[in-house]
């Protein structure tokens, strides 16, 4: 190989190796990834200058890198297969994950997909779904073993002991070359049955949709709800036992700091409103991730996604978008991340419906802190339809409906098994570890420059400066610092809790909804539209922004109008 000729300085160290585990989607390759590296989840890192992110972690007992790609799929454009496909070009070693339940038809597609990709790669297979594959397995294996010649594990990759794993990591050390046969390497013939998921509801053709949107509702309604119950309880205690001391501690301050005393405990301080921010933004965040998380690890979530397949093909989508929408709950990048999955022909569409209605676990905290303040929780129910609804209408305004051979539909269920504690640890902790070192010192740095505006009179200018644009919506001026900073990120609604909620409780019901729609569907925060340039361009982000705001400034007008007629 011409890497063996060419000369390296004395003291550089040898390259490290690259193991890259390849697969279809839902092959159990997350599951082994976690396995192997303990409770790494990985470093997210773009390979070879790419914007797709794929997960890599060091591991020493194998000499080199173990990366987790994104699933493969056949004759896709999606911007996740073209990445798996080039770290499996790169790699030193390949590991081929295909499902015990439908083996003998992965491997076959997963060595027709990587053929030519995988000559000069030692290569190992690992059957994953052991624990729900037919006993005929076993034989396959060793056909696989015998015929391709590679070593082959059989692995339940959920449940693993630390002998399995040792097992697991001897398999991939001896990852030796394909043998081919008549030029291409051959899948063993076996008669071995496809297992297939039990049916439910979900898969009923009328009841299915039904059944998959109410599941959705409940996803986020029951830990929004919990999290309002748990917030309304913890406040009166802080406030008397924290937040009320602290304040009567730092008053001397009006006096003789008068800068110092806004910046702290002022109407914007960083101890009295990033408090606020913090009691009711964090348990939505917690709440959400974990109910996202259980519904990704019990495979509920593949089963909503394709339940809803037809009615999203109405707007522009199909079943497999759903996924990253569902993910922008807890956060629109992340989300804008993940579309990369979608095909050419939705992403846009994909994003745009992200950008309007997926409220973010921040923007979700922020709209209930509101209506808990204005003593109208219940008002946060007809605020998350509205949002499910308008965004659907959004969607299919600005795009065409997408026909049956436009995008493949999810057609296979996928298995429905207890979530583990583990697993759902490694999903929820990478939320909770943005929210306390990305999403809280944001907001403090937004209190701070609210209260440098108060301080020097500049709230007062924009309040009066927008009050006529306001009063089109039913809305005081002093309402317009929270839609301007709700811009900036979507729990700069918060700012409207000034006072200790004093201003939020002299609105109306109705005009907090409007005032909580309006900021929070205007745009999408500055950090999610920067996202969509760096990912599609400036002219999507533009497009996407601007039809944006005219999507929410007629939706608020109309639900003012209603507000209206309905206080007459």
């Amino acid at each position: 190989m011409q890497i063996a000729n060419q000369s390296l300085p004395f003291n550089a160290p040898a390259p490290r190796k690259s193991v890259v585990l390849a697969g279809l989607e839902s092959s159990g390759k997350s599951a082994l990834f976690r396995q192997l590296t303990g409770d790494d989840a990985g470093e997210e890192s773009n390979f070879r200058g790419t914007t797709v992110q794929v997960r890599r972690a060091g591991l020493p007992v194998l000499g080199g890198d173990l990366v987790d790609t994104p699933g493969i799929r056949a004759q896709d454009d999606s911007q996740t297969t073209r990445a798996a496909l080039a770290q499996v070009s790169a790699a030193d070693i390949v590991v081929l994950v295909a499902r015990g339940t439908h083996a003998q038809a992965e491997v076959e597609t997963l060595l027709g997909e990587l053929a030519s990709r995988l000559d000069g790669a030692r290569v190992a297979l690992v059957i994953t779904f052991e624990d729900k594959a037919a006993t005929e397995i076993e034989r396959f294996a060793q056909h696989c073993r015998q015929l391709l010649g590679v070593p082959v594990a059989l692995v339940n990759a959920r449940a693993m002991s630390a002998t399995q794993r040792a097992v697991l990591t001897q398999t991939i050390q001896q990852a030796a070359l394909l043998r081919q046969i008549s030029g291409q390497p051959s899948v063993p013939t076996s008669s071995i049955p496809v297992v297939q998921p039990a049916a439910t509801l979900y898969e009923h053709r009328m009841l299915g949709p039904w059944a998959a949107a109410l599941t959705m509702l409940l996803m986020f309604a029951v830990p929004v709800a919990l999290a309002y119950l748990l917030s309304q309880w913890l406040q009166p205690i802080f406030d008397a036992l924290l937040i009320g001391p602290i304040t009567t501690a730092f008053a001397p301050l009006e006096a003789t700091a008068p800068l110092m005393h806004f910046l702290l405990v002022g109407s914007y301080g960083l101890i009295t409103l990033g408090w606020y921010s913090f009691l009711w933004a964090f348990p939505v965040v917690l709440f959400i991730g974990l109910s996202v998380a259980v519904a990704d690890e019990t495979g509920i979530k593949d089963r909503i996604a394709a339940a809803l397949d037809p009615w999203l093909r109405k707007i522009g989508l199909n079943g497999r978008d759903l996924i990253p929408v569902l993910s922008g709950f807890g956060c629109n990048v992340v989300a804008v991340f993940q579309t990369r999955s979608c095909s050419a022909c939705t992403r846009k569409a994909c994003v745009s419906l992200i950008a309007f209605g997926s409220a973010c676990s921040y923007q979700i905290g922020a709209s209930l802190s509101l209506f808990g303040s204005a003593q109208a929780p219940h008002l946060f129910v007809p605020y998350l339809l509205m949002l499910f609804i308008a965004g659907a209408i959004h969607t299919r305004i600005w795009n065409r409906s997408l026909p049956d051979s436009a995008a493949l539909p999810l057609s296979e269920r996928a298995f429905l098994q207890a979530p583990t504690a583990r697993g759902l640890w490694w999903r929820v902790r990478g939320v909770v570890s943005q929210f306390l070192k990305q999403a809280m010192p944001i907001f403090l740095l937004i209190c701070a420059i609210a209260t440098a505006l108060q301080y020097f009179g500049v709230m007062d200018w924009i309040a009066n400066t927008i009050a006529p644009t306001m009063a089109v919506f039913g809305l005081p001026g002093e309402a317009a610092p929270g839609v301007i900073f709700s811009i900036a990120r979507k729990d700069g609604l918060l700012v409207l809790n000034q006072d200790q909620g004093a201003f939020i409780r002299s609105l109306s019901g109705g005009q907090v909804l409007v005032l909580v729609w309006l900021a929070s569907t205007l745009t999408a925060c500055m950090v999610t539209l920067w996202t969509i340039r760096r990912e599609l361009g400036p002219r999507v982000a533009l497009t996407v922004g601007g039809r944006q705001v005219l999507t929410s400034l007629a939706s608020a007008f109309v639900l003012s109008w209603v507000v209206r007629v309905v206080s007459a």
